[in-house]
């Protein structure tokens, strides 16, 4: 690979995910208007993946101006609830409250991503993974967001699966990376078909 991908996204978790598997990448977080977009997309009854998938184009899009001539990749996930869209808790309280609402229910992670170059997009794809939570006392979910909120400020629905979080499930039907946000197999498998990795 003669130059990295550009990730358009601040994600610890998504760089090393990357980093881990050889992908060379470099980091350029860029700003986009989530709220309003999603906020937008709500109003016109837009499914939840078709939010997800529209938040990591507004990314990959916005990055691919900054860099023309390279491959550039945006993420996004939304949780849906039962019909419920949730994104990042703005505060512990925020994050206490969508821990309430998910508790002891079934919810759906749905993770997009895709890759820009050009200006144009060149793949794209949305995941969906289904958890189970099991029923938390009160206190304990208290406990949880004061011991966690420094870690899962950044993740929809309050919990962070690759760490205490798993604590929080039954079961999980769907693939790992979506749940952290990034479908990586996928990821990589473009990137192999289309000879941008080599292997």
């Amino acid at each position: 690979m003669s130059s990295p991908i550009i990730l358009a996204s601040g994600s610890e978790i998504r760089r090393r995910l990357l980093e881990n598997v050889g992908v060379p990448i470099r980091v350029d977080p860029v700003r986009v208007d989530e709220q309003s977009i999603r906020a937008a997309m709500l109003a016109d009854n837009a499914a939840p993946r078709d939010i997800a998938d529209a938040l990591a184009d507004a990314k990959a899009r916005r990055g691919s101006s900054r860099y023309p001539d390279a491959l550039v990749l945006g993420c996004d996930q939304v949780l849906d609830a039962a019909g419920t869209i949730l994104g990042k808790p703005t505060d512990a309280e925020e994050a206490r409250a969508q821990l309430a609402l998910l508790n002891g229910r079934e919810h759906r992670l749905i993770s997009a991503a895709v890759i820009y170059s050009g200006g144009s997009p060149r793949w794209r794809h949305v995941g969906s993974v289904t958890l189970q939570m099991r029923k938390a006392s009160d206190a304990w979910l208290d406990d949880y967001v004061m011991r966690n909120w420094h870690s899962i400020r950044h993740s929809v629905g309050g919990y962070k699966l690759e760490e205490e979080g798993a604590r929080l499930f039954r079961r999980i039907d769907g693939d790992y990376f979506t749940v952290l946000g990034l479908p990586l197999l996928e990821i990589l498998g473009y990137l192999s078909e289309t000879e941008v990795l080599s292997g």
